[in-house]
Parts: structure tokens; C-alpha cells; sequence
């Protein structure tokens, strides 16, 4: 950062002028660490289905069948794990960078130090991170989407359960 983006304000006046140039990073990092509570959960809900998985591996070992199927989907949940697995690792890599542009700022301001050129570099490096991790989110997306796709083209749609005779019929369209 450079000296001259603080003006001639000594003291409070620049600390507070350095508190004010890092507060948009920061609602950045807001940002990210939400996103990584979504990839989190994610990532648990697919290790959840995958453990059910192979708890049913052995309970149904005699039907190779069933057996098969079990192991297909294990082997596109380790991708989606994979996949989220490296989402969550490149956004945290942004959010420490995004962490690292702040202080910098804030530690450049202070010290009257031009650290423009770090700073700069630094959230580059975070956004390149940034757009990783969503590239692979986006492509863990596409996975479970396709492996969807799949498993309903070859699996029958479930029955559906007749209505109730006491229900209101459903409008009509």
C-alpha cells in the first residue's frame, strides 16, 4: 500500500483510514467461509452415503447384482469426494490469502510501508484459488448430476402412493 493512500494522517486518523481500506476483504472472507460451510456439509453428506454404502457391501455380499451397483456409486462417490475435497482445500487457500491481503494492509498502513505490489499479488493469488475451488465444486456438481442421471435411467420410478380418500383433489391446471 502506498504511504499517500493514507494521506498526511497521523496517529488515529490513519489507523482508521488502514481499519476502512481492509474492510472490503473482509466481507470477501465472510464470503468464503460461507462457502466453505456449504462444501463441508456437502462433503459429510456424501462420506455419510458412502459409509451406508459399504456397511450394505457386507449385508448384501451374496448378490453380485446389488453388489455391483454398490461399488459403481462408491466409486463416483470417491470422485465427488475427491472433487469436494479439493474445493474446500483451494477455498481455504483464498481465504488465508484473503486473511493475508488484510493484515498486510493494515500492517502497510501502519508502518507507512509500500507493500502495494504484495498486496496486489496476494489477492491475485486468492482469486485464482477462489476460482479453482468453484471449479471443482462445479464439477463435483456435474458428477452427482450425471451419476443421477444414470441411476434414475436405469432404475424404475418409485410408486406413487395413492391419495387418500378423505385428501382434496390437486387443482387442476
Amino acid at each position: 500500500m502506498q504511504p499517500e493512500l493514507l494521506g498526511d494522517q497521523p496517529g488515529i486518523g490513519g489507523l482508521v483510514r488502514a481499519i476502512q481500506l481492509a474492510l472490503a476483504p473482509v466481507f470477501l472472507l465472510s464470503g468464503i467461509g460461507a462457502f466453505l460451510a456449504v462444501l463441508t456439509n456437502r462433503l459429510a453428506r456424501v462420506i455419510d452415503r458412502a459409509r451406508t454404502l459399504e456397511e450394505r457391501l457386507v449385508v448384501d455380499e451374496d448378490d453380485e447384482a446389488i453388489r455391483a451397483r454398490h461399488l459403481d456409486e462408491l466409486d463416483f462417490l470417491r470422485l465427488r469426494i475427491r472433487l469436494a475435497h479439493r474445493a474446500i482445500t483451494f477455498c481455504t487457500y483464498s481465504a488465508l490469502l484473503v486473511a493475508g491481503v488484510v493484515a498486510t494492509l493494515f500492517l502497510g498502513a501502519v508502518a507507512h510501508v509500500d507493500l502495494a505490489r504484495v498486496v496486489a499479488a496476494a489477492f491475485v493469488l486468492a482469486m485464482t484459488a477462489l476460482i479453482a475451488g468453484l471449479t471443482s465444486f462445479l464439477r463435483e456438481i456435474h458428477v452427482a448430476t450425471r451419476h443421477f442421471q444414470l441411476v434414475g435411467a436405469v432404475l424404475p420410478a418409485p410408486p406413487r402412493h395413492p391419495r387418500p380418500a378423505d385428501a382434496p383433489a390437486p387443482p387442476q391446471r
